[in-house]
């Protein structure tokens, strides 16, 4: 009996050490895995541009007010250019998460919609998705000022009138890296994670050779 009481608790100790080891080991997976899927910024896709850029002042008539919007200039408030498309589905499901971004950072923000093509298509669009709070302006020239290749497309102007930062937004993430990397004054996500990473890597190295 003394045996058999010894030998099951034996098993149950080897037991609780390959679980302690199996926990360990996902312990260590769940770190890499956590690196790998760390935080991601909008992807900056731009040949035209890159930050710190003075950005592209131009003047633009806002589509169903007809006021004159000035784009790049000084202003009170930074000022976010969201570059859409009524064809684009992406566009279509982040357009409640601008909304609820713009009403959150309105003490500090203004965002104007961006796109081209035909008036009365995008006066539909407005309507449709009930954006008459937001400046909405047409103008193929815009677009390509700011060097936009996809939708959507984003791009962060602080009130001195340069760009902050901007990426290829598809998620409310990407978006609100942009308002990230303003606070950071960073230019990008990828570009703090790659330099953290860095730093890490030679702090690692250094303290080897010590």
């Amino acid at each position: 009996m003394t045996e058999l009481l010894l030998i099951s608790n034996a098993i149950l100790w080897l037991c609780v050490i390959a679980l302690l080891v199996v926990v360990v080991a996902l312990a260590r997976q769940i770190g890499v895995l956590y690196e790998r899927v760390a935080p991601a910024g909008a992807l900056m896709m731009n040949q035209t541009l890159k930050v710190g850029d003075k950005a592209p002042a131009l003047e633009v008539e806002e589509l169903l007010s007809k006021r004159a919007i000035s784009i790049g200039a000084q202003q009170e408030k930074s000022q976010l250019l969201f570059f859409l498309a009524p064809s684009c589905p992406v566009c279509k499901t982040l357009l409640p998460v601008l909304k609820s971004s713009a009403q959150a950072e309105k003490s500090w923000l203004k965002v104007t919609l961006a796109s081209d093509g035909d008036a009365q298509e995008h006066a539909d669009f407005i309507a449709e998705y009930q954006l008459q709070n937001f400046d909405y302006v047409l103008s193929e020239r815009l677009g390509k000022l700011y060097g936009v290749a996809k939708l959507p497309y984003a791009v962060l102007i602080d009130e001195q009138g340069s760009v902050t930062s901007m990426g290829l937004i598809n998620s409310r993430e990407h978006l609100e890296s942009l308002f990230e990397s303003k606070e950071l004054g960073i230019d990008s996500i990828q570009s703090y994670l790659q330099k953290d990473a860095m730093d890490s890597s030679a702090t690692l190295a250094k303290e080897i050779r010590v």
